[in-house]
């Protein structure tokens, strides 16, 4: 039984680490940052944009949806003062890293499942950025702190990503995440 699922908690723009654990991207200007991500259902890019306006509250000017010109939708928002921070925390210099220590919320893993979750023949897999491969073994490191004792998978085993394994483990990513957003249910963590 999760005590403080997504749900339950105020969204802050702490939720938005779980883009950059996943696919998602910073890039920081000044004093303002902007957060990306390119998806391929318009279920996610509607509840990422959802998600990135209630986490930036007053700060945000904009959340942008459009096509990526790849074959996916790129969400993006406007650069803001807020995400400063956690673009920082989230980069070593201009390589994407992972903060010592850094155990995802519940509503991080949400917006990490919106974002790049999906069910496989062999469990759950929370999709990761295969640009930073570097990054793979300490994002495996925090899930397990959060309770979530996943492998890392590369593109041969349907990755890259995180997989997480057998029923109960995916029950409890889903007791954390709550429910799907709509038109999510297909790729979200059974309970």
């Amino acid at each position: 039984m999760a005590f403080f699922d997504a749900a339950s908690q105020p969204p802050t723009v702490a939720d938005l680490a779980g883009l950059l654990a996943g696919t998602g991207h910073a890039v920081r200007s000044g004093d303002r940052a902007r957060l990306s991500v390119i998806v391929a259902d318009r279920w996610r890019a509607a509840a990422l944009a959802e998600a990135m306006t209630a986490a930036l509250g007053a700060d945000a000017d904009a959340v942008e949806v459009t096509d990526s010109g790849r074959g996916g939708l790129l969400v993006r928002t406007a650069p803001a003062a807020a995400l400063t921070g956690l673009a920082d925390r989230f980069a070593r210099g201009a390589v994407k890293s992972v903060p010592s220590g850094w155990t995802p919320t519940a509503r991080a893993l949400r917006v990490w499942t919106i974002a790049a979750g999906r069910t496989d023949a062999a469990g759950y897999a929370l999709g990761v950025d295969p640009h930073a491969a570097h990054i793979h073994p300490a994002l495996a490191d925090a899930l397990g702190r959060a309770g979530l004792p996943v492998s890392v998978v590369g593109v041969r085993a349907g990755g890259p990503a995180l997989r997480i394994r057998g029923r109960r483990l995916t029950a409890r990513l889903r007791a954390d995440v709550g429910e799907p957003p709509p038109g999510g249910t297909a790729h979200w963590p059974a309970g």
